[in-house]
């Protein structure tokens, strides 16, 4: 009997230890190798471009900062050309310059992090649920922790069809994506968990709207685009024969459409690598002596920003408006967003705002060359793979939990066996 006992203790053990080395192992990358030797900033520029020249099916901009200066830059295309000033559609990075938006408000005492946004709209009303709607605030859109259920994912209007107002989107977007409810309604209890939410930022670009009196992409651009000098930055669409536009392309490098949008703040920025970095230097004190925020906001409004408030499987992911890749070296996240939209947009953007280092990535025709690119840079930098890129990897890290559980569970099993043998073999001769 005690024989047993020891055996499940130690295969309960086994299969804990297991467990534990296949999550640590992943997360930290212990059989990867990084793009370039760390620290040479020369050989990640050229490592990085080589991957994109291999990969890219569309086009693509991308941009290396060391110190908050840029070291480095690469620009392809199948069709015409890109370069630092060429304007992309950046889908869900979109949420991090909104985020600006809404703290400058923040600051300006016009509104309060923790007043449930009912307070402030009359356009439009959340629906009632069976839970406390009062909980939903701009901190907690900002965090994506307001139980809002919408799932959205927008897959944007024709160019040439009718656009939903913002209060027909928020009762039901036409344009979900699929698989998405659509509807921004309380499904969990707010402040109990994260979950991604589109819709939340539609809601905070009608808050936006509410307070000021103008419409979102106007106050953007005075708010936010004109004082960081983000010079063709733009929630307007933008129209066909506008110059130096990035062209949408397909996997398979056909060209294809670019979509209008009614959720402006979730997913619909135009911007360009040179716009992008302009806005990863205003995170970080200028060479002149100008602090970080560049009179937008305040250097501890973004420390508040990148403070955790939100988490999964007990890892910090959210601060407000900007993800927490992975811890930095020298103290705080990697921050920064990313964008991804059909039928292949994907951007990326990584800040270590200790260091002033980043990594700026715009493209289309490949679904996920950024956010991989970009997660081989976090690596680089911090030998930890980021939270995006684990999300996307624990499918296999699960399958070898699984298959390393099998392995002891067998192991276990033919030892007990023998176990059983002995003890009945003891039994015949005693």
């Amino acid at each position: 009997m005690r024989s047993l006992l020891i055996l499940i203790f130690s295969t309960v053990a086994a299969l804990t230890a297991w467990a534990a080395l296949a999550f640590f192992g992943t997360t930290n990358g212990w059989l990867r190798a990084p793009l370039a030797p760390v620290g040479d900033m020369p050989s990640f520029m050229n490592a990085a471009s080589e991957v994109i020249d291999k990969d890219y099916q569309g086009n693509a901009a991308f941009v290396l900062v060391s110190g908050g200066e840029i070291i480095g830059d690469h620009f392809v295309s199948i069709g015409d050309p890109v370069d630092q000033d060429t304007l992309f559609q950046v889908a869900s990075l979109s949420k991090w310059i909104a985020a600006w938006g809404v703290m400058a408000l923040v600051e300006k005492g016009q509104l309060d992090l923790d007043t449930p946004v009912s307070d402030y709209l009359t356009r439009w009303r959340l629906p009632e649920s069976e839970f406390d709607n009062d909980g939903v605030t701009a901190r907690a859109l900002l965090s994506h922790t307001a139980g809002l259920t919408d799932g959205l994912g927008y897959a944007g209007f024709a160019p040439d069809g009718e656009v939903q107002t913002l209060e027909q989107s928020l009762t039901r977007a036409a344009d979900a994506s699929p698989g998405a409810d659509g509807r921004v309604r309380v499904g969990i209890e707010p402040g109990s968990t994260f979950e991604y939410s589109g819709g939340g930022y539609t809601l905070l670009q009608l808050l936006i709207e509410e307070i000021t009196g103008e419409t979102f992409a106007v106050y953007m651009q005075r708010t936010v685009f004109t004082p960081l000098n983000m010079q063709r930055s733009t929630y307007v669409y933008v129209e066909d024969g506008v110059p130096n536009v990035a062209k949408s392309y397909d996997v398979d490098g056909t060209q294809a459409t670019r979509f209008r949008f009614t959720g402006l703040a979730p997913t619909a920025l135009y911007t360009t690598a040179a716009d992008m970095t302009r806005f990863v230097q205003a995170h970080l004190k200028a060479q002149n002596g100008a602090p970080a925020g560049r009179g937008v906001l305040k250097p501890e409004t973004l420390d508040l920003m990148r403070q955790p408030h939100a988490t999964q499987m007990g890892i910090d992911i959210w601060g407000l408006g900007t993800i927490l890749y992975a811890p930095a070296k020298e103290g705080g996240y990697i921050i920064g967003h990313d964008g991804n939209d059909e039928p292949a947009i994907n951007a990326a953007v990584r800040l270590n705002p200790a260091t002033g280092d980043a990594i700026v990535i715009l493209e289309t025709g490949n679904k996920l060359l950024a956010t991989v690119l970009a997660g081989e840079w976090v690596f680089w930098q911090t030998g930890t793979i980021d939270f995006l890129e684990f999300s996307m990897i624990a499918g296999e890290m699960f399958t070898a939990i699984i298959a390393g559980w099998v392995v002891i569970m067998i192991f276990a099993s033919a030892i007990g066996f023998r176990l059983m043998l002995r003890r009945r073999a003891w039994r015949r001769t005693s």
